[in-house]
């Protein structure tokens, strides 16, 4: 038996053929058609690497930590199986993995490769300053400088580290196709921003990737209010987010066309997914982790083929699922028996696999979702007051954990899921990306009636409200939530 995993970064799945897009995507509708379209997938911690923990370790993190490598006492998907004697292979161009907050994610491989220049990844030295266009706007922080001298170096988009983290998973591929037991994870930054493709793109027939903006350079926007932007910035954005999506269509397309030349679909599971979607200026709002997590961010694309029920291809199913899910249905399609400190169910097993289920970032809104409801629940206490971060590997994305956040923490007994280790309790004075949940208050949406979640109905339907709090604390227990959150969120009372 053999897995392959095509993952995203930032799909909005609303962009997406088969989930009612009317953008010609061969790939995506020849996927639909090939496996089984999940319409009620929900992400679950939040972003990036938090997201890839639970790839890893099947369950929930988001409550502990903020954003962190795999812990010493976590159990690894990808590691459980090379112990178990299955070849696992990571190809990729995100670059999180390099740097001190997901440094501990690819070496659970039994081998990886990386392709670099994504997102201002530290890869071209340059001392001389690169040129920017003069009118360029946009995020201008961080790693704005070190990505324009990354673009020196992506002038085709045979250049685009997308490309090659395709091309090296199909070279997998097609070496190994005859071979039995592995997975294969070919993993891309795109879309996310920056929304960058090589100019030649621009003009491939005479058309350019957005012939009606004449404004400034601007392709890689703050989180934030999308009215800091003019509407013609905004739309331009949708443009080049499009355009990259159809660029994950073509490489997706070429990993289905490997599976045909190669008779995969015979022996082998298919998985396509992605961490959390993006704000394209939908609700008012540019990006994730600044404002409520709406659908766009938390309800994500996902596809599932595995060649023991062939005939489910090219159907829809409408269990709720989540990220969690992943680990196990990989340990339980090559035999391997699932950790029980795994939440999630794998996808073969019996419906309904959960009644609700639990996303959010590090200190914002903890949120539910029934599939029907969608409540968020904010802070009641704003600041890093009962906001702690327990781990073993205390860094940030790019940076260990500073003197001053060390200076009162605390050697705290073993969590439920720490396998009798001790851990360190270290206060979250500098949380990684909420700044602004805790400000905002409830919500509520009813996606049935308004699937678009324009009408917060949290004073309208109290008895919703109160039933999806229980929920919320039945969750926050079976994550083995640290007391301190219930006092945070104002559920203490409901223990």
């Amino acid at each position: 038996m053999k897995a392959i995993m095509v993952m995203f970064d930032s799909l909005n799945r609303r962009f997406l053929k088969p989930y009612g897009s009317s953008l010609d995507q061969p790939g995506f509708a020849r996927l639909a058609q090939q496996s089984v379209v999940f319409d009620n997938c929900y992400a679950g911690s939040l972003p990036c690497m938090p997201a890839r923990r639970e790839l890893h370790t099947g369950r929930y993190n988001f409550l502990h930590r903020c954003w962190g490598p795999v812990e010493p006492f976590d159990d690894s998907m990808p590691q459980i199986l090379k112990e178990h004697g299955v070849y696992t292979h990571l190809v990729s161009d995100h670059a999180h993995y390099w740097e001190d907050g997901g440094c501990t994610y690819h070496t659970r491989y039994s081998t990886w490769e990386a392709s670099r220049g994504q997102e201002g990844d530290s890869w071209k030295g340059s001392v001389a300053d690169p040129q920017i266009p003069q009118d360029a706007v946009g995020r201008m922080k961080h790693s704005w400088r070190q990505d324009w001298v990354n673009r020196e170096y992506i002038k085709k988009t045979t250049d685009m580290p997308m490309h090659h983290t395709f091309s090296a998973g199909l070279e997998f591929i097609e070496k190994n196709h005859a071979s039995d037991s592995w997975f294969l994870q070919i993993e891309t930054f795109d879309p996310h921003e920056p929304f960058y493709i090589p100019r030649e793109a621009d003009d491939p027939q005479g058309l350019k990737l957005d012939p009606n903006y004449h404004g400034p350079h601007f392709d890689w926007p703050e989180y934030g209010k999308a009215s800091t932007y003019s509407e013609d910035k905004v739309a331009h954005l949708r443009a080049l987010y499009t355009a990259l999506v159809a660029r994950c269509d073509h490489y997706m397309g070429k990993v289905l066309e490997m599976m045909d030349t190669y008779k995969l679909w015979e022996d082998t599971m298919l998985i396509v997914s992605t961490d959390h979607g993006f704000l394209l200026g939908e609700h008012g709002w540019l990006g994730k982790n600044r404002m409520p997590t709406y659908d766009e961010i938390a309800h994500t694309p996902f596809f599932l083929y595995d060649p023991r029920a062939k005939a489910n291809a090219g159907t829809r199913d409408t269990a709720l699922v989540q990220t969690i899910d992943i680990a196990p249905t990989l340990l339980e399609f090559f035999g391997v028996e699932v950790p029980a400190s795994m939440q999630g169910k794998p996808l073969t097993c019996a419906r309904p696999l959960r009644e609700t289920a639990l996303f959010g970032l590090h200190g914002g809104h903890v949120n539910i979702t029934d599939g029907r409801y969608v409540y968020l629940r904010a802070p009641v206490s704003p600041d890093d007051r009962n906001l702690y971060n327990y781990t073993l590997l205390p860094t940030h994305i790019y940076s260990l954990f500073t003197p001053e956040e060390l200076q009162d923490m605390e050697l705290v007994d073993p969590l439920p899921f720490t396998k009798n280790c001790k851990v360190l309790k270290v206060r979250a004075l500098k949380p990684s990306h909420n700044t602004q949940q805790h400000t905002m208050g409830d919500f509520l949406f009813d996606l049935e009636a308004d699937p678009d979640q324009r009408q917060n109905i949290v004073g309208q339907a109290p008895e919703v409200v109160s039933r999806l709090q229980v929920a919320m604390v039945k969750e926050m227990k079976a994550n083995d939530a640290p007391a301190e959150a219930y006092v945070r969120y104002g559920l203490e009372l409901l223990l």
